[in-house]
């Protein structure tokens, strides 16, 4: 078994593309096959190295490490070998249309009540034809010929599904610069490299009826692939999710704190008839079961994430925690605040209210309630137990309880309404910090 992902070079990886190199790699993990990294490199004019270091950097921060890697860019010759039988054989014929001349015939088509196809009228050029149309000036683009009928295969998502070959115009395969394009491309690298199971995005159906006709033109075989189509991603709205990538893209979440077996255990189930949990690589794999995704599209829920996120890192010991972590920064902290982060983005600002600096709100109707609190901190030792031996006695001298006499405190301490243990945090600020802040807040 041999699995494939094939990202472009155009662009950095998505949570969309991300999800398909996702369910190819477990797949292949789970059945003891390869997975190869191939670059579809052809589109030169937009393929550049940053995108294509980007790729290399997401996949492994993901954990998916590839078997091989192949570029197209460097498979030329291959493709004009194939290029060459397919002309003999008259499947790959040349055109010499403009632009405008094919949206003519499209509007002239439309207007006679007629699907808008290509009319095949270049498979009548003659010989002679063709030599005056060059002599002029003209370079030809190759199209391809598509068979008569409809293309069928059983799909491990889809189940049975059908592309009808004669609604879709003659697919263009070779521009006129000589670019092949992926369409052909991808065939004939999956033949080649003996992709046994191809794993897409359903918006790839139709083109996959075309290469199945393509590659049984160039084998004069069935097509050998076994494909599974995976439903689209929506937003939460049911809104197309591809519209929105920016905001997802790996390197986004990455550089926003997302743990990276988070994503994975997130879209390795997003849409199938498992519950989303935060799990290892290893758990991923051995339990990765693609009759369990539904035909359906699946909703794509940022929250849903970010309560995995939480989660991972709440159960996140701490000596893998140091790496998100200040180089000072203890057990005791991390243990403090891990249960108060979605992301490890926030960690250095639990850090500035411990250890750093923050800015009090005003709180003006508390202000002779905070200079009570100042006046009797209590004195070493310092510990967990100084916040209950101070709020007794804040309690008995202010009449004060629950949210009247919490919530000051700690909107003073911390500028948050909300956060770790006060107990355990005022332990680590320690005696001066804590002072400092209750008269900066008296202040304010």
């Amino acid at each position: 078994m041999k699995l494939r992902f094939a990202p472009s070079p155009t662009g950095y990886l998505h949570v969309g593309n991300a999800r398909q190199a996702v369910a190819n790699y477990l797949f292949a993990r789970r059945h003891g096959g390869r997975f190869i990294l191939r670059l579809d490199d052809t589109d030169t004019s937009r393929s550049r190295p940053e995108y294509v270091d980007g790729i290399h950097r997401d996949l492994a921060w993901l954990g998916l490490n590839w078997d091989e890697e192949v570029r197209q860019s460097e498979r030329r010759d291959i493709y004009d070998a194939v290029i060459e039988k397919l002309k003999a054989s008259g499947r790959l014929y040349p055109c010499f249309e403009s632009e405008h001349e094919l949206n003519a015939k499209r509007e002239m088509r439309i207007r006679a009540g007629k699907p808008p196809l290509y009319d095949r009228a270049m498979l009548k050029l003659t010989a002679d034809q063709r030599a005056r149309a060059e002599a002029n000036g003209k370079v030809p683009y190759w199209r391809f010929k598509l068979t008569d009928g409809s293309k069928k295969w059983n799909d491990l998502v889809m189940d049975e599904c059908s592309v009808k070959l004669t609604a879709i115009s003659d697919p263009v395969l070779i521009r006129a610069d000589g670019t092949i394009l992926y369409t052909l491309a991808s065939v004939i690298d999956d033949l080649e490299m003996g992709i046994t199971h191809i794993m897409r995005g359903e918006d790839h159906i139709t083109n996959t009826g075309v290469q199945i006709d393509i590659a049984e033109a160039i084998t004069g075989k069935p097509a050998p692939f076994t494909f599974a189509h995976l439903p689209l991603l929506l937003d939460t709205d049911g809104g197309k999710l591809s519209k929105r990538f920016d905001s997802l893209g790996l390197k986004s979440l990455r550089a926003d704190g997302i743990e990276p077996m988070s994503i994975v255990s997130y879209i390795a189930r997003v849409g199938t008839s498992d519950d989303p949990d935060v799990i290892t690589m290893q758990e991923a794999i051995d339990s990765y079961d693609i009759s369990h995704v539904s035909k359906s599209a699946a909703r794509f829920d940022m929250r849903q994430l970010l309560a995995l996120n939480r989660k991972a890192l709440h159960n996140l010991p701490f000596e893998k925690a140091k790496a998100h972590l200040p180089a000072e920064a203890t057990e005791e902290f991390w243990n403090a605040v891990r249960g108060n982060v979605d992301i490890s983005a926030e960690i250095p600002h639990w850090w500035d209210v411990t250890q750093g600096t923050i800015i009090s709100p005003p709180q003006p109707d508390d202000r002779d309630f905070l200079q009570t609190a100042l006046d009797t901190l209590p004195d070493s030792p310092w510990s967990e137990d100084t916040w209950k031996e101070w709020t007794n006695i804040l309690k008995e001298r202010t009449n004060r309880k629950g949210k009247t006499l919490f919530m000051p405190l700690r909107l003073a301490l911390t500028a948050e309404e909300k956060g770790p243990d006060l107990p355990t945090l005022l332990a680590l600020m320690g005696r001066e910090r804590v002072i400092s802040r209750l008269k900066d807040a008296i202040r304010a």
